[in-house]
């Protein structure tokens, strides 16, 4: 018998969260604002937008390409970004769903 938890959520809950995880942190919200106006980019035109290092730029985009977010484009010696737009739209409905079901009811709290 295994003492591992059995954890009620779904792959499709898992995935949400994962999404939603990236989508946390400001700077990530700015970079996909940016990377969607840009139609893509290097790490270097995000450098020259943000005001921090290449390093913690680079972090940001490990996390939103973990997710599933953004995709990389290897051009040697350089990476060019963009928005998976296929996941992008799943996040989208899934997010739509999640809010969507949501009741409106008045809270148990007030």
């Amino acid at each position: 018998m295994s003492n591992t938890p059995v954890f009620p959520y779904t792959e499709k809950e898992e995935k949400l969260a994962r999404y939603a995880k990236a989508l946390s942190h400001p700077v990530r919200v700015y970079i996909l604002q940016f990377l969607d106006s840009q139609q893509g980019c290097y790490v270097g035109n995000i450098v020259e937008e943000l005001p921090m290092a290449q390093s913690s730029v680079s972090q940001h985009l490990k996390e939103l390409k973990d997710a599933g977010l953004i995709q990389g484009t290897v051009t040697p010696p350089r990476v060019k970004y963009c928005i998976d737009r296929q996941n992008w739209e799943e996040a989208r409905v899934m997010f739509a769903f999640f809010f969507g079901n949501i009741r409106e009811e008045e809270s148990c709290c007030d």
